[in-house]
């Protein structure tokens, strides 16, 4: 085991192997890495380099994504669990110690792992920690209560997604923007998680075998049983078909390209919006920061047998001389719309980020307008809950350019009247679509803007 491993996710443990141990070290080390020196990194980029350091089968790469997951999803919950049953609370300067007890109580709450397993197995790695070598007595008596008080810590986590789960500068927003009632609703769903939304091509069949339901509007089909790996599911190696939420397949669905037209996809990696545009017929020109995001964009185009062109550049640097038919903005955002996918935000980002954030899609936005010809459209969109990023946004940027105009969305192009604003815009809410299966969306802002003149 490197030196770089043992940083991220804590000692080796001498003598033989334990089974479970090293999924184990490896979740409490990434979740104490993000609840410490790097809050603010998103558990999908700590998880991924650290499974391929560390080497693990399948199987364990596997239980400690599921643990870190877990942990995040129900963090709220979890740590306030603890710190009622810790005599002086919860140590918040001891991000190794919350690490180690959250990931414990995460198993014995909410995942399918025998109580004696999570609590012994918490006990190995707290005695192996050079920081928590005296501690291994309390990991044991706290974990030990959890497993014995669990059904009323999970009857309480339950009854209060919001005020239990859900940081407080979140919730206080969220019931400004929506109300108390839909609020609540975002903090259930939240906790229920995701399930699997595959985008379809555009005419395609379902392929057989594929077994789910279409979602209204037509676009997305969510399955039925999303455990099964995604390369082994049918139509993966015939390209019928991508993995996108069924909310973010709207926003490149709106701009309503036809065949033939120049569409410029500003920010477009992981490349679904890309795909829809391609598979629509239209020459996209696919631009993102991240040549390692754009690497995974294209091997989706070729598995899909779809074409782009392909740039790794800032979209602020783009030249503006040629202007596009059509451009798609979704934007660098909070992303505070995808918790159901990846909890780990709501405990990654601050308040304070959204200046930045939203001083950017500004700049941005400006950008995307001058990049579209007379006559043609823009979509700006966000996966974010935040009005600064979505609909203040919007107001914003129709008062600096004059020359453009609101183009209604109809509630028929996206299968449902709830999912448009009164003002026309796109506005999806995790709490959307509940009975869909594993029901649920993304929360995700749009608008669809035209530039006057011929």
């Amino acid at each position: 085991m490197d030196e770089q491993h043992n940083e991220v996710a804590g000692p080796a443990i001498a003598g033989p192997a334990v089974a479970g141990l090293p999924a184990r070290r490896l979740a409490w080390g990434i979740v104490a890495d993000l609840l410490g020196k790097n809050r603010g990194t998103t558990l999908e980029d700590a998880m991924e380099p650290a499974v391929h350091r560390a080497a693990l089968p399948p199987q364990d790469a596997g239980l400690a994504r599921a643990i870190a997951t877990t942990t995040f999803r129900h963090l709220g919950v979890i740590l306030h669990a603890l710190d009622q049953r810790l005599a002086k609370g919860l140590p918040q300067d001891q991000p190794g110690l919350v690490a180690l007890l959250a990931t414990g109580a995460a198993q014995i709450l909410y995942l399918n792992v025998q109580d004696h397993a999570a609590v012994d197995l918490a006990v190995r790695l707290a005695k192996a920690e050079p920081g928590l070598q005296h501690l291994p007595g309390l990991a044991n008596a706290v974990l030990r209560r959890i497993a014995r008080e669990r059904d009323a810590i999970r009857q309480e986590g339950d009854a209060e997604p919001l005020r239990l789960n859900t940081p407080g500068w979140l919730a206080r927003r969220w019931v400004a923007a929506y109300g108390e009632e839909t609020a609540r609703a975002i903090a259930a769903a939240h906790a229920g998680g995701a399930g699997l939304d595959l985008t379809l091509r555009p005419g395609a069949p379902i392929p057989e075998g594929l077994e789910g339901r279409r979602l209204p509007g037509g676009l997305s089909l969510r399955l039925d049983d999303a455990r099964t790996p995604v390369p082994d599911l049918p139509g993966f190696q015939d390209g019928a078909w991508w993995v996108q939420d069924a909310a973010a397949a709207l926003p490149a669905h709106l701009l309503g390209v036809r065949p033939g037209e120049r569409v410029a996809d500003l920010c477009a990696a992981p490349g679904g919006k890309t795909a829809q545009l391609a598979a629509a017929g239209a020459a996209v020109l696919a631009v993102d920061r991240s040549a390692p995001r754009l690497r995974r964009l294209e091997a989706n185009l070729a598995r899909l047998g779809l074409s782009a062109e392909v740039r790794a550049v800032d979209a602020l640097a783009l030249p503006e001389d040629q202007p596009f038919d059509a451009v798609l903005l979704d934007a660098p955002c909070s992303a505070t719309g995808t918790v159901r996918r990846h909890p780990d935000v709501a405990w990654s980002k601050r308040e304070s980020d959204l200046p930045r954030l939203t001083a950017l899609q500004a700049r941005l936005l400006d950008k995307a307008a001058r990049l579209v010809r007379p006559g043609g459209r823009l979509v700006y969109c966000t996966c974010s809950l935040e009005p600064e990023e979505g609909e203040a946004q919007t107001a914003a940027f129709l008062t600096r350019h004059p020359d453009f105009a609101r183009l209604p969305i109809a509630p028929a192009e996206v299968g449902d009247p709830a999912l448009v604003t009164a003002a026309g815009d796109l506005r999806t809410l995790p709490s959307h679509w509940p009975d869909e299966g594993r029901g649920g969306l993304d929360g995700f802002y749009a608008a669809r803007l035209e530039r006057r003149g011929a």
